[in-house]
């Protein structure tokens, strides 16, 4: 039986647990799966796995990302019904995807070709990469642990967040890590948000993926609580983008960029 809490992107779930000894059923929190078609300009773009959670951010920040939109005066409209949201953009320019890209992303799966391209342009400058020492990325890690919700409740998300020196400015959770990373970048493009001085923290692994979103996004560093791939170092040292991961009881990798020299 499913059962829809009061917790955004949490269902109830009555299920068997076996306790060590018996099966016993018993209410489990479970994260909410769905799925939402993404429609711009009257061609179906593509269709997300998400936690149904943050929809209007997902969508803009999808758009974003796959060089559709370029700031958030492009949106004329965006009509949400179950399932769907249609975006009419200012520029028409869903029409540069051509009709057989739509596509289905699944919770943990990549990004279509624009998000795989590395982006081209000057580098985002590791001198604009907020000044950060050893303290500040533990006090920034735990916060972002801090923040997750719905993880704590289901064990089933990711979450990132958008940071200064000084602590988190907001949080994002969701069943696929690239769907958080979209949600922030729909926050800032909606709010009109710099983030050129600004910090991306995540609970998710650094692919190459991940590094190009934030260099589209224009945030100098990526802190994570999990690894880098080695795509992702060589292409964040080619941009200037510093990666700071395995942020982990105190103790971190910098695999890209200059770490700093007070502890």
């Amino acid at each position: 039986m499913r059962k829809k809490t009061s917790a955004e992107g949490i269902d109830r779930l009555r299920l068997r647990r076996f306790d060590g000894k018996r099966f016993r059923t018993v209410g489990v929190d479970v994260v909410r799966e769905e799925l939402l078609e993404v429609v711009a300009d009257g061609r179906s773009v593509v269709t997300i796995a998400c936690a149904g959670i943050h929809l209007r951010e997902l969508a803009a920040g999808f758009l974003k990302q796959e060089g559709l939109i370029e700031k958030a005066s492009d949106i004329v409209r965006m009509a949400f019904r179950p399932g769907r949201v249609e975006i009419r953009t200012r520029r028409c320019r869903g029409r540069a995807l051509p009709a057989a890209a739509a596509r289905t992303i699944a919770s943990s799966g990549a990004r279509g070709s624009r998000t795989l391209e590395p982006p081209g342009g000057r580098k985002t400058g590791a001198a604009a990469c907020p000044e950060l020492d050893a303290r500040s990325i533990r006090d920034l890690m735990d916060a972002l642990l801090a923040a997750t919700a719905v993880h704590e409740r289901t064990r089933g998300t990711h979450c990132s967040a958008i940071a200064g020196t000084k602590g988190i400015l907001t949080a994002r959770e969701d069943i696929g890590r690239h769907n958080t990373i979209d949600m922030l970048c729909g926050w800032a493009l909606l709010e009109r948000v710099d983030l050129d001085d600004k910090l991306l923290l995540t609970t998710g692994r650094v692919s190459s993926e991940i590094v190009a979103k934030a260099r589209r996004m224009g945030v100098p560093c990526i802190v994570s609580h999990s690894a880098a791939t080695s795509r992702a170092v060589a292409l964040a040292e080619g941009l200037g983008i510093a990666i700071i991961g395995y942020v982990r009881g105190g103790t971190f990798i910098v695999y890209a960029g200059k770490e700093s020299s007070s502890p």
